[in-house]
């Protein structure tokens, strides 16, 4: 890629920092960033969340994978190549959301690691939170609530994580929640423990 000055592109600084918005929000600008596969959980847990944390005063906004998709992300199919950009431009939007020092929660499948490392490589240090959703394959085609799982099973949808493409499971996640173990409750309160631990939101 081009450098953006060779494309007469220049940043422009706001002349609110996000120092000032998380001041002004009473927390820092973080993504939780919730990876696994499809059934895993990872929608339901990021909305648990969101409402968990909104209850306490956090300004909240959750990027989910099949919402993104249906707009910003509309052109992509999900080919490899396209997996990867798609991780990369929610990658960048999840970044514009921490500088206004709000707390993103991410709900992308993102299967490959090197994508979640792009990711995680645009955040400053301590700004991503990797979770990961941890589900068996054979539970999260029991509950199929999507019915991919036996479309894909037929033939009828290629490229399929879990089935016919791979899923890089995360190696060393911030949180590792299992979700076929836990309850919906236990593991918000997993996640609300973690970000009161180091600090990204107040203790009640």
């Amino acid at each position: 890629m081009s450098d953006p000055k060779e494309r007469n592109i220049y940043h422009h600084a706001s002349g609110v920092t996000r120092h000032s918005r998380e001041r002004l929000n009473g927390h820092k600008g973080i993504t939780l960033w919730f990876t696994g596969l499809s059934g895993s959980g990872k929608s339901t847990l990021a909305v648990a969340c969101e409402e968990a944390l909104y209850e306490r005063g956090c300004r909240t906004y959750i990027l989910d994978g099949d919402n993104v998709r249906g707009g910003l992300n509309n052109d992509l199919g999900f080919s490899q190549e396209d997996r990867v950009e798609n991780i990369r431009r929610i990658g960048e939007v999840a970044n514009l959301f921490r500088e206004t020092g709000v707390i993103n929660l991410v709900a992308f499948i993102s299967p490959y690691k090197a994508d979640r490392d792009l990711a995680r490589s645009i955040a400053k240090p301590g700004d991503f939170i990797e979770v990961y959703v941890d589900c068996s394959l054979a539970t999260c085609e029991e509950r199929d609530p999507k019915g991919l799982y036996k479309k894909a099973r037929a033939g009828q949808i290629p490229n399929f994580t879990g089935i016919s493409a791979p899923y890089e499971a995360p190696e060393n996640p911030e949180l590792h929640l299992h979700n076929d173990e836990a309850s919906i409750d236990d593991n918000v309160q997993r996640v609300l423990a973690y970000l009161e631990e180091n600090h990204y939101i107040s203790r009640l």
